[in-house]
């Protein structure tokens, strides 16, 4: 999936720079029909219009062609870009053939194809370009038609204007140069942020597989000797029921309780591993999701101090959530209260469109490598903690369209997590 991923990307970078290119050449054109019209009825040179009409209107055929190829999904190769830049090149050419060859002093537009190759193209296409331009450029010292000065002209009148054509020809290139070439490089670091972001998902994706490998193998593991703890707990409740022992029945109730939670976890262990349950992908409004999860989550921690708020407009939007939603939610929970056991606060606010969850506590707060890596990595301040919860929470919540932040208060931590909601109108009914 990440390779179709990288891929797409790459797409999107060469259609950007392919669109770009015909911008680039549509400014190009218009600029030398410009400049024709202007040499023809101004300074009464003598061009001649047919052919350069002709070279001028293939051109724009062309240019109409490569915006229909800008908009097609098939991918933009190096070649293909790089023959893109070649029919500006021979068609500058044909220009130029007929406008006084390399005494024409717009001739130094041919960097501007070799500047946009040398910003989106490998090195041996750069090469390719700067060799036929300076083909190009050398054939037209000696093949053209010549520019005769009209009689009204003088010599320096003619130098005067070649000067100003070589001003205007560099102020033009700049300009183009400091837009659309800045724009492909940019596009191009785009596209490498994208590569690395897209590697990074990889890895961590990779990661999960291994730790999604190792917890089934280990509910595989724990499942007989919960079974057999399970037994020996219902024979104990029965030789020590609570009229013969009540503190040690007591005791071991909470230790059957306990198991049960140990089996449920390696159910959904097991879920994840291929089977289905019965209540993935439900949807709730949020406001019945969030009393169900936190009243769960206060008999699994009852010494906990919770304070819970919410605001959103009434009736609340649906969520679609399962049970890896639940446990990432709760182990952030778990860690707040391990920070703060007297207060942990829960506030809710939601829109149309997202779910919005600041959970906070009172404890010590984030230290800098917590903040750095936690959620990202397996890490954790905790003495014995693995930092699993929080680093799996990160995962279910990203792959559900969601974002995990923690960030320091001025007095402990704050969790804000934020969860697309279903559309209003997926759900009217």
């Amino acid at each position: 999936m990440r390779t179709s991923n990288t891929n797409k990307h790459g797409n999107s970078t060469t259609q950007r720079n392919l669109r770009r290119l015909v911008l680039f050449r549509s400014i190009s054109i218009v600029v030398q029909i410009l400049l024709v019209f202007v040499a023809l009825r101004w300074l009464a040179l003598p061009l001649p219009p047919g052919p350069i009409a002709t070279i001028l209107f293939v051109h724009i055929l062309w240019n109409g062609f490569t915006a229909w190829r800008a908009q097609q999904t098939r991918p933009v190769s190096d070649g293909e870009f790089f023959l893109q830049l070649l029919t500006d090149v021979f068609a500058f050419s044909g220009v130029l053939y007929f406008a006084g060859g390399a005494t024409n002093p717009f001739v130094g537009f041919y960097l501007l194809p070799l500047m946009i190759a040398a910003t989106v193209l490998p090195r041996r296409f750069v090469w390719g370009m700067a060799g036929i331009t300076v083909v190009c450029d050398s054939l037209l010292m000696y093949v053209y038609l010549p520019l005769e000065l009209g009689s009204h002209m003088n010599h320096d009148n003619g130098f005067s204007q070649h000067v100003f054509g070589m001003w205007f020809g560099f102020v033009f290139s700049a300009g183009l140069i400091a837009h659309f070439v800045t724009n492909m490089a940019q596009t191009l670091r785009q596209h490498d942020r994208e590569l690395a972001a897209a590697r990074e998902q990889r890895l961590h994706d990779e990661r999960l597989v291994a730790l999604g490998t190792l917890a089934a193998g280990a509910a595989h593991e724990l499942g007989t000797p919960l079974n057999t703890m399970a037994i020996i707990t219902d024979e104990l409740k029965r030789d020590y029921p609570t009229q013969k022992n009540a503190e040690l029945n007591d005791q071991l109730m909470l230790i059957s309780e306990q198991v049960d939670r140990c089996k449920e976890a390696l159910s959904v262990i097991s879920a994840s591993a291929g089977e289905l349950r019965a209540n993935a992908g439900e949807a709730l409004s949020v406001d019945c999701y969030l009393q169900k999860l936190l009243k769960q989550w206060q008999t699994e921690r009852p010494g906990v101090g919770l304070h819970q708020t919410s605001s959103g407009a009434q009736p609340a939007p649906q969520l679609v959530v399962d049970r890896a939603l639940d446990q990432a939610i709760t182990n952030i929970l778990n860690n707040a209260a391990d920070a703060s056991p007297d207060w942990v606060s829960i506030h809710a606010e939601w829109t149309e469109q997202s779910l919005i969850l600041n959970i906070r506590d009172l404890g010590s707060g984030l230290s800098a490598g917590a903040e750095a890596h936690a959620g990202k990595t397996l890490y954790s301040d905790k003495k014995y903690g693995l930092g699993l919860g929080l680093f799996l929470a990160h995962s279910v919540i990203n792959r559900l369209g969601g974002e995990v932040r923690l960030f320091n208060e001025k007095q402990g931590c704050c969790t804000r997590i934020s969860l697309p909601l279903l559309e209003s109108k997926n759900h009217e009914h």
